[in-house]
């Protein structure tokens, strides 16, 4: 981890920036005091379509209007 002040993050922040997508973590302080923290981004695992087919199953009733009482409810 590195730490830099606020004018040499603004100076070199490309620099930086490739420090981080390297894996590096860089601490920008602001009078000697810590205030923000560059860290490498956290890919999501790519999605698969479909994966969760068969876990659950929508009920025969699902587009049928609600019971007059709870519609109520919804329009105050």
């Amino acid at each position: 981890m590195v730490e830099v002040g606020v004018h040499e993050a603004k100076t070199t922040l490309s620099d930086l920036l490739r420090r981080v997508a390297e894996g590096e973590e860089v601490v920008i302080t602001r009078s000697g005091e810590p205030v923000a923290r560059l860290v490498p981004v956290q890919r999501r695992a790519r999605r698969t379509f479909g994966a969760d087919r068969g876990l659950f199953e929508v009920p025969e009733d699902f587009d049928d209007p609600l019971p007059d009482e709870v519609q109520r409810a919804f329009e105050g």
